[in-house]
């Protein structure tokens, strides 16, 4: 029906620093699509994957954001930034959850959280000098947990068979 248009290649800072802008104004949809233009003239380009993200973890109220943003991660250019993206992809979710506030959503925000909490931990191992962004989002996963005593994980469930022979 419609094709769409390509960004010239000097364009893409400045697209770049709009999509910035619309994750500010709280229009995570517009950021997402300039990344999109700026990832098919740069596949690799590394700004634009992570506005990606952050933009795609905006919308987790949204079905399929957060299988995107898992595809996101795994175009990432090394294991430190997988292993950080995931975390924050986990993290984000969960915060999702918390503000639902839905029945069960305490114990699913809590495995959120601690499996942020692991990849934030395997990204503070291989972490590049002077970045500490790890162990920052790390520190606000505990406090999370602290603030909100009834994040607990899920208790263990014994069934009882429902007939005996």
């Amino acid at each position: 029906m419609f094709e769409l248009k390509n960004l010239s290649k000097e364009a893409i800072p400045g697209a770049l620093a709009k999509a910035e802008r619309y994750r500010l104004l709280n229009e995570p949809w517009q950021a997402e699509s300039i990344c999109q233009d700026v990832l098919r003239v740069e596949p690799e380009n590394r700004a634009a994957l992570v506005t990606l993200l952050l933009a795609l973890t905006d919308q987790f109220q949204r079905g399929d954001a957060e299988r995107e943003a898992r595809d996101v991660v795994a175009r990432m250019h090394d294991d430190y930034e997988r292993f950080y993206y995931s975390g924050i992809v986990c993290e984000r979710r969960a915060q999702v959850l918390l503000d639902k506030g839905s029945q069960g959503s305490g114990a699913m925000a809590y495995e959120l959280l601690r499996s942020a909490m692991h990849w934030y931990e395997k990204a503070e191992a291989i972490r590049p000098p002077a970045n500490d962004d790890a162990l920052l989002r790390w520190n606000t996963c505990v406090r999370l947990l602290g603030r909100y005593p009834h994040l607990q994980p899920a208790a263990e469930h014994t069934t009882e068979p429902i007939m005996s022979e």
